[in-house]
């Protein structure tokens, strides 16, 4: 189902170059060293100020190329989910495609969309061909498509539920079985209509094997649909009008993806810089200027019942072709407003605390409603303090240098009292917790605001499951966690070291088709995240399978969320998929009964280092062979502190 790929992960972060520990932040002006725009003067020289508190992921020059996972770094703030952007360096003929990919939080919309000066209010008519799917006149007629799909709709819910076959499904197959064999005999059909009651019959097959065999729910199903071309009449954004003083120009237009390639044999991604594949929504062109450009999907202007919902809050800043533009990639996102500053650790600490507060269930309870109340009070005052400090420096300057000015007060005042924050927090969360105070909760061995590697992404823990390790080990006793791959290859799977969401893997190169419900998890908003199931621990189980045995490896992310049920991942309360008993619980995870549960972790899962699964299983001996070989070929001898010998098996 899942797939991807990246350079061989570590255990965990490395530490910092000491000529790569200086983090770039903004620093306060002074009254001197500023002139009247709020500017640094002419010829002067600003001291910085010694780095105490280095960056967590320090920021590449130049991201390695042709590595589909790009390189993750955590930017400080809170305007990113998980604080982390992706630095991408595609290859192409002309030269590296380095690009920057993140998930803006909906709390800082606001503040990004005031950069930009929009063009989309005012609309054109255009006329323009497009190639779009549409059912045979023979298919309507007959009503085929309708017939197949309430049979595999019928059989499809006994699967998941995993019911016995009724008489009515048994009865709505047969139907449609008729139905498509009485058009395959038609003496006169065209080749177009053969190919489509073929496609039915391939469907009705499969839904006849599971009616009389089950096993695992069946791949999503779609009707027949043949490509024509079709010149329509299409609204498009005005062209942009110049922007208003201070802001970017930026055009509304139709939602795309970077289209991307993934070679199959090196595992290298590619892109030319302007292929892009279709989506349902709408995004802003950005023009940065300079040759650099963005691209952002606002939640405002997506309607989570009608547009793709997981794509969402992405955004891309592009750089000019060429190597070597990582630290500006970063930089760039000041001009939309962002917090443009690698993360620090005590940023870092702030980070932790927040997701296991969400993977805890913590944020409902007094003491951290007010925590964080106190905390935004700290920040508030330490504006105030700042602006008093510097109101002889304001005076005078014009709108613009203004608005300057007060944004790096703002960026100082959250910068000097993010310790003071922290320790609220840290408080409130151990009261929530059950430890004496904040001091004991950090001495704790489970606590560990520092994040690791997973593949491409990086993750936080959860200290309620590394704190009580024996306890979660205990909880899971006899179940393991699972995979089935669905359409992926099991080589490809490990040459790109990951088992990737649908929304990675769009951008890594690699092409649908994989996934069990890849457009409807787009909609839940599972896109986002690559799905296992709790499963009792098999002694022999099927080929095409990944298997944690262990699945405290992977329950130690704070990232998770689950159902006991089949939900398509929903975190879309306008979806139309049932959000009813999601859950965060470890241990009420390992209490699942029903066969088709499903736990999401968000990105992907890394394969090749710590996250690794302790089983991997091929279906026939020669992919067995061929893995084997592949990992030779890598110099990869152990997964996670086993021989690989012993983690490949065959079922045949």
């Amino acid at each position: 189902m899942e797939e991807a790929e990246v350079e061989q992960p570590s255990e965990g972060l490395e530490e910092p170059a000491a000529d790569q520990q200086t983090a770039e932040a903004d620093q306060p002006g002074s009254e001197d060293g500023d002139d009247a725009s709020g500017m640094p003067a002419e010829g002067l020289e600003v001291e910085e100020p010694e780095e105490t508190d280095p960056p967590l992921t320090p920021v590449p020059d130049e991201p390695p190329v042709g590595v589909a996972t790009g390189t993750p770094v955590l930017v400080g703030g809170e305007d990113f989910i998980d604080s982390q952007a992706t630095l991408v360096a595609y290859a192409s003929p002309d030269g590296p495609r380095e690009v920057l990919l993140a998930h803006v939080s909906e709390e800082a919309e606001g503040k990004l969309l005031e950069a930009l000066s929009v063009s989309g209010t005012k609309m054109v008519d255009v006329e323009v061909e497009e190639e779009v799917k549409e059912r045979l006149a023979l298919d309507k007629d007959k009503q085929l498509a309708e017939l197949v799909t309430k049979a595999t709709t019928s059989v499809q819910h006994k699967l998941k539920d995993n019911l016995p076959m009724s008489e009515a499904s048994i009865q709505k197959h047969q139907q449609a079985l008729d139905a498509v064999n009485s058009v395959l005999s038609s003496p006169d059909l065209d080749d177009t209509e053969k190919e489509m009651a073929q496609y039915y019959l391939d469907q009705l097959n499969l839904v006849g094997e599971k009616i009389n065999n089950g096993g695992e729910p069946m791949p999503h199903f779609e009707h027949f649909g043949h490509t024509v071309t079709k010149t329509v009449t299409k609204q498009i954004p005005a062209p942009a009008d110049e922007p208003e003083p201070g802001t970017l120009a930026a055009q509304l237009r139709d939602a795309s993806r970077i289209k991307a390639q993934l070679d199959p044999q090196t595992g290298e991604s590619s892109w030319d810089g302007t292929s892009r594949s279709k989506a349902n929504g709408k995004e802003y062109a950005i023009d940065l200027g300079d040759g650099w450009s963005a691209v952002y999907r606002p939640y405002a202007a997506n309607d989570p019942s009608k547009t793709e919902f997981s794509m969402r809050g992405q955004l891309e800043v592009h750089a000019p072709v060429g190597a070597g533009h990582g630290k500006e990639l970063v930089d760039r996102l000041e001009q939309l407003h962002l917090v443009n500053a690698p993360m620090t650790a005590a940023e870092g600490e702030w980070t932790y605390l927040t997701n296991n507060i969400t993977a805890q269930g913590l944020d409902k309870g007094a003491a951290v409603k007010a925590a964080f109340a106190e905390a935004k009070g700290l920040e508030d005052l330490q504006v105030q303090e700042l602006v008093h400090q510097q109101a002889s420096s304001l005076i005078g300057l014009d709108e613009d240098a203004l608005h300057y000015q007060v944004k790096r007060i703002q960026l100082e005042a959250a910068k000097t009292v993010l310790p003071k924050k922290v320790a609220v927090l840290r408080e409130a969360v151990a009261k929530a917790t059950g430890f004496e105070s904040g001091d004991a909760l950090a001495a704790s061995s489970g606590y560990d605001p520092t994040p690791a590697a997973s593949g491409g992404w990086l993750t936080w823990s959860r200290f309620d499951v590394t704190g009580k390790a024996a306890e979660v080990s205990q909880a899971f006793s006899g179940k393991s966690l699972t995979h089935n791959i669905g359409g992926g290859d099991m080589k490809k799977l490990f040459a790109t070291g990951v088992l990737a969401s649908t929304e990675k893997r769009s951008v890594m190169g690699i092409g649908g088709g994989i996934g069990m419900s890849e457009d409807a998890d787009k909609y839940s908003g599972g896109a986002n995240s690559v799905f296992l199931r709790v499963k009792k621990t098999p002694s022999s189980p099927g080929g095409g399978r990944l298997i944690w045995d262990d699945p405290s490896v992977l329950m130690r992310r704070s990232d998770y969320y689950a159902y006991d049920g089949d939900h398509f991942g929903a975190i879309n309360p306008a979806g139309g998929k049932s959000m009813h008993g999601m859950t965060r619980d470890p241990m009420k995870i390992a209490n699942f009964s029903q066969s088709n549960n499903e736990i999401m972790f968000r990105d992907g899962i890394d394969l090749l280092g710590a996250e690794a699964p302790s089983r991997i299983m091929c279906t026939y001996t020669h992919e067995r062979t061929e893995l084997l070989e592949f990992f030779k070929n890598r110099g990869i001898t152990h997964l996670r502190g086993k021989a690989v010998e012993d983690v490949v098996q065959a079922v045949h």
